[in-house]
């Protein structure tokens, strides 16, 4: 395994651990028992990437194929749990404040990634001159596992009225195509994860939204 494919793992294990982390909180808010906080934080960080290995005709997709995510995702999700079963008293009071910022942090973190993972994958099984499949499955790949997390939870998906989410995700995927490959591979998902997760933040803190009919 050389740099780049340590690299690659490496973001996508904190792509992992963001996206399960933001499944299980919300599981959590909303009662669910453990195997359910459980199964929520595993649809979170591995379904975007499930979605994106059928469009790209992996099969079996990944999860099935190398359990580490899936595992690494459960271990998040059963930590989180423990957490606030232990100190159930942080739902409460102060903490609830910072409990939108927290979901919005790991959400955002979990969208950059998995938007330059999605299309380094596209890349690596030979589709590096379709640009448009590229920001596409980056964009599925970074949005698939919020929307099936927020769907299981009888939540409209954030990707529709929450701030800006799939424009972001978008955004960075651009900026991953036009610095490709003009860059080492490496430094375009570096540039593309840091748009998505800048866009997120500054959306979030004004209250920026896309255009609505009120």
């Amino acid at each position: 395994m050389n740099y780049s494919d340590y690299f690659i793992l490496v973001m996508e294990i904190l792509g992992t651990i963001s996206f399960a982390s933001s499944g299980a909180m919300l599981a959590i808010q909303r009662r669910m028992d453990v195997f359910g906080v459980t199964i929520l934080g595993v649809t979170t960080a591995v379904g975007g990437g499930v979605i994106r290995d059928l469009v790209l005709g992996i099969t079996p997709p990944s999860m099935f194929r190398d359990s580490k995510y899936a595992l690494v995702a459960i271990v998040t999700s059963l930590i989180i749990f423990a957490l606030m079963y232990v100190r159930r008293q942080l739902f409460s009071g102060s903490f609830m404040l910072w409990y939108d910022k927290i979901m919005n942090f790991f959400d955002t973190v979990g969208l950059g990634i998995f938007t330059v993972v999605g299309m380094s994958t596209a890349i690596t099984v030979g589709y590096s001159n379709n640009y448009f499949l590229m920001c596409f499955v980056g964009v599925v790949t970074g949005v698939g596992g919020g929307v099936m997390r927020d769907i299981m939870t009888g939540t409209m998906p954030n990707i529709f009225v929450k701030h800006i989410y799939a424009v972001a995700s978008l955004a960075g995927a651009l900026v991953f195509v036009f610095s490709y490959p003009k860059v080492p591979e490496i430094a375009g998902m570096l540039m593309g994860a840091g748009t998505v997760i800048a866009i997120r933040l500054l959306a979030a803190h004004y209250r920026w939204n896309l255009p609505r009919v009120r």
